[in-house]
């Protein structure tokens, strides 16, 4: 009969062991729900990122001086472009940015120096800091097509965009937002 007795846990033992198995339960209810909300947050961050406002990175110098390579950058998919933002459109399975100079039914015209007139009339562009030719083998003046965008980057000496056939204008379901903010690196953070 002792020897049962000593086999017995006692009262302190028994809530000892109680409040352990409470303090598991609790860890392991608290670990699933911090696990469901990361889950739920991570799919709501990846929705938004896609459907919303998608992230970009900036690759080569097309932009210069207003977008450095390697910048990284948010861009919106919710409102419709206008003439002068900086636009991110598919193609050839990559994505590229320009600034959207020509909307559907506008007339373009780019002289010998890179002078861009639109419409008849000088566009003024303050982002660009060297008028440039640059590769163009369109028959110009160019009248810009229903459903497309006229784009150019701001390094005109260097970029490929509208003035060649092989990119040529922008098809309105090609383009995947207006780039509106820089987040990176975070000493150029900044809007646009």
């Amino acid at each position: 009969m002792e020897d049962e007795k000593r086999d017995l846990p006692t009262t302190e033992q028994l809530e000892t062991e109680l409040r352990r198995l409470r303090y598991q339960q609790s860890f392991a209810r608290n670990l699933r729900s911090t696990i469901g909300s990361l889950i739920v947050t991570a799919a709501i961050a990846v929705i938004i990122s896609t459907m919303l406002l998608p992230v970009l990175r900036v690759t080569g110098t097309s932009m210069t001086p207003t977008l450095q390579n390697d910048e990284i950058l948010i861009s919106n998919k919710i409102s419709d472009p206008e003439r002068g933002d900086i636009i991110a459109f598919y193609y050839n399975n990559k994505v590229l940015l320009k600034r959207l100079i020509g909307l559907p039914g506008d007339v373009i015209d780019i002289a010998e120096d890179g002078t861009v007139l639109l419409n008849g009339e000088v566009l003024d562009e303050p982002y660009v800091s060297e008028l440039a030719r640059g590769e163009c083998d369109i028959t110009l003046p160019y009248q810009v097509p229903d459903n497309r965008y006229f784009v150019l980057g701001d390094h005109r000496a260097v970029s490929i965009d509208s003035r060649s056939t092989s990119v040529g204008c922008v098809a309105s379901e090609n383009v995947i937002g207006i780039v509106f903010v820089v987040i990176g690196p975070l000493k150029n953070i900044r809007f646009l």
